[in-house]
């Protein structure tokens, strides 16, 4: 059974409050539809595998930054890959990190895409449009499967 994309939920990992109000703001001025969970570490996020093995709802995609307390974001993309219930689930890095080597160990670990945060409101308002249009309206992610 397939879950409609317009109920599933973005889980958003970030740390920084100042960013995660950014993107909240960013994402009801532009009236996206599906909820947005937070986590707000690494540990926060790995435990939503046994809720989504319970068949909590699987997110449309999930944003997350690098740099998290408690697990790093690319221990976290490492852990959500090796998990068959999060395997191919569309992830996207939203981090401040410029750095090559981030960028090639997310890569590495499978990572769909790859976006340095903007420090423009704005510009972030474009980042959270195309993240919109892309992830929620054009792509068309994996459903769960019920046995």
């Amino acid at each position: 059974m397939s879950q409609d994309p317009n109920t599933r939920p973005i889980l958003l990992v970030e740390d920084n409050p100042m960013d995660v109000d950014l993107t909240l703001r960013a994402f009801r001025r532009r009236r996206l539809l599906n909820p947005v969970e937070v986590a707000r570490d690494g540990e926060e996020a790995l435990a939503w595998i046994p809720r989504w093995e319970a068949g909590e709802p699987l997110p449309l995609v999930i944003l997350l930054d690098l740099k998290l307390p408690r697990v790093s974001g690319l221990e976290v993309l490492q852990q959500l890959r090796a998990h068959s219930v999060s395997q191919d689930l569309p992830i996207v890095v939203l981090t401040s990190s410029r750095e090559d080597q981030d960028v090639a160990a997310a890569y590495r670990l499978h990572v769909n895409s790859y976006i340095v945060k903007p420090v423009n409101f704005e510009t972030f308002m474009e980042v959270a449009a195309h993240i919109e249009l892309y992830w929620c309206l054009v792509n068309h992610p994996p459903s769960r499967l019920t046995p």
